[in-house]
């Protein structure tokens, strides 16, 4: 029996889409690359790695391994709630924050629809609009970031979702607070606005948004954030969506059920309670970044201004080499080529010592002409 041409019966927007690629493992480099000791600066992770006491509530998870998780996530919605200043029935929980992004897709958008986002947007963004057939509708960036207003006039009657990174992976660029909520408030009922939130905690601009506050205003409006990056709880993948309920509402009707799963909730619950952690980590990402952009500089590297954990140095040349010859010393960071940035490696903000290692095989890979 001859085995059935499965690319013609996939579905036609899952025909030609490329999965998504994440970071190399650290493990994967050591075994090809034959180099030890290497250091992972690819995945925008905390290199504080998780609160001790979402480490403790995590072990204790364990002993119910058993039972199945709390489909509701009610302690960790609570929680939220209470934090952020929002209704509980307005927090919808995610296998990471990608899942809620795919929630709101599925929820909203049809073959017969158009999703918007810009260019150099987060690499979900194309994907879930490919997956489910819809048209995307790429707007061109202003310096690297969103132009708010080619993405206002680019909304039609077929508009249905809008996908806003702010700040914005994998440049790093970011959108003041007066003129998001302009364009929000732009914004026709029938499109549905995502502000994806993904690195908020490390944003420490005057004119940054509060979105949250902005809810009760635009109906339309879902705010996206994780614990997988400033509460370093990568691993286990938990994010959450807030909107109005009755939208809410819907995406819980697209969600699996035991979404997340019971170590995840519980770590999440304590990762909330430990301030003093995240003000770590906060503080060692900002002096890591004035740290690397200044080195970079140094060795005549321009880069892209950024407000998250990571920053998109532009080498002056096709990337590619010279991220082939970092791995040779041990050293991942991200090429950006995918996202029609060739000339760019985006570098997560290390502990001290990653970050001086990352510009001193830099500097190396320079002068050695990218050749390993």
């Amino acid at each position: 029996m001859s085995h059935p041409k499965f690319q013609e019966l996939a579905a036609p927007g899952v025909r030609g889409l490329v999965p998504y690629q994440p970071g190399k493992p650290i493990e994967e480099l050591e075994r090809e690359y034959g180099v030890s000791h290497a250091i992972k600066l690819a995945s925008n992770e905390n290199p504080l790695g998780p609160s001790p006491l979402a480490l403790v509530a995590a072990h204790e998870a364990l002993a119910s391994l058993a039972r199945y998780p709390d489909g509701g996530g009610f302690a960790l919605r609570d929680e939220l709630a209470k934090r952020l200043g929002v209704e509980r029935d307005a927090i919808t929980l995610g296998n990471g924050s990608n899942d809620v992004l795919e929630l709101v897709a599925r929820a909203f958008v049809t073959p017969e629809d158009e999703v918007v986002f810009s260019q150099y947007a987060f690499a979900v963004y194309p994907l879930v609009t490919q997956a489910i057939g819809a048209q995307a509708v790429v707007t061109p960036a202003r310096d690297f970031g969103h132009d708010l207003a080619a993405m206002a006039a680019s909304v039609t009657p077929r508009t249905r979702l809008v996908f806003i990174a702010n700040p914005n992976n994998p440049t790093g660029t970011w959108l003041t607070s007066s003129a998001l909520e302009d364009f929000v408030g732009k914004m026709p009922a029938h499109v549905i606005v995502v502000i994806d939130e993904a690195y908020f905690e490390y944003v420490a601009e005057p004119h940054y948004p509060n979105t949250l506050s902005w809810l009760s205003r635009y109906p339309n409006l879902v705010v996206a954030r994780t614990f997988s990056k400033a509460y370093g709880l990568a691993g286990l993948r938990v994010g959450f969506a807030v909107s109005h309920p009755a939208l809410a509402n819907l995406l819980n009707r697209v969600r699996q059920p035991f979404n997340v799963n019971s170590i995840a909730l519980a770590a999440a619950v304590a990762a909330l309670g430990d301030e003093d952690h995240l003000a770590k980590a906060r503080a060692l990402n900002q002096e890591g970044m004035a740290i690397l952009t200044r080195g970079v500089t140094v060795l005549g590297l321009d880069y892209i201004p950024s407000v998250g954990n990571f920053v998109a140095v532009d080498v002056g040349r096709v990337a590619t080499p010279l991220y082939e010859a970092l791995l040779y010393q041990g050293v991942i960071v991200r090429p950006l080529g995918n996202y029609g940035m060739p000339n760019h490696l985006r570098v997560t903000i290390g502990l001290p010592e990653e970050n001086a290692r990352f510009l001193s095989a830099l500097a190396r890979v320079l002068h050695m002409g990218a050749a390993p």
